[in-house]
């Protein structure tokens, strides 16, 4: 016989539910976040078939400064459109530019004997961090929602000295860059699946976003540290 009074089981009933539904947006996020790195490849290529690195040659502040731009600006149609199937669509098409703006960087490796070894090898890292984090994530009892006021002035802090270097650049400023973009950004993938976890947030179109942008950001510098201690010449 169940002695439980009512407002316990209503109260474990709810619980069940809360989870239930946490554990779905987790689900539909990971399968969304699958489906959207064939549109960033697909840019990938689209933007080495048109010479998208040509833009970068021709005008190295400006094309770099609209990047941002558009890349701020898509992230923001894509949270105008979270609540309906265009969400999904908008999704896509912002991982493509994604893909497109990751063409630069691919076409500096691909300058190196050891180029593509370098690009499998910042993919490899790049999902084993964010194995480990969102494993960490998933499963921890702590709340990283602390985190959160700390990384985003970190953002901010990092896309100024981004701006900045495109005007002064420096090197060793671009490394440093680097550097603390894999630190934020391997600390927003547990943040983000946190929240996921704890319920902070449950738009998988949305969850889905901020852990593609993770990942690209992450995939990118790693990347570009990589080209800078181990990139071999012809």
């Amino acid at each position: 016989m169940d002695y439980r009074s009512p407002t316990s089981v209503a109260t474990h009933t709810s619980e069940t539910l809360r989870v239930a539904q946490q554990n779905r947006v987790l689900r539909n996020t990971y399968m969304l976040l699958a489906l959207s790195l064939l549109p960033a490849i697909a840019g990938a290529w689209a933007g080495s078939m048109l010479n998208f690195v040509a833009l970068y040659m021709r005008a190295p502040i400006a094309a770099p400064l609209l990047t941002i731009a558009v890349i701020i600006g898509a992230f923001f149609v894509v949270n105008l459109l979270r609540n309906s199937v265009w969400g999904i669509v908008a999704l896509f098409v912002f991982t493509f530019i994604a893909g497109m703006m990751t063409t630069p960087i691919l076409t500096y490796s691909a300058g190196f004997s050891n180029g593509a070894v370098l690009v499998a090898l910042a993919a490899g890292m790049t999902a084993t961090i964010f194995f480990v984090l969102a494993s960490i994530a998933s499963v921890s009892t702590r709340d990283f929602s602390f985190l959160g006021k700390f990384l985003f002035a970190g953002v901010i802090l990092l896309l100024i000295a981004i701006v900045a270097n495109l005007f002064f650049a420096i090197p060793a400023l671009s490394l440093a860059i680097s550097c603390v973009a894999v630190l934020i950004f391997s600390a927003y993938i547990l943040y983000d699946v946190n929240r996921i976890v704890r319920g902070g947030e449950t738009n998988y179109i949305m969850a889905t976003l901020c852990l593609f942008v993770n990942i690209w950001i992450l995939f990118t510098h790693l990347l570009n540290i990589l080209l800078a201690f181990a990139g071999e010449r012809d």
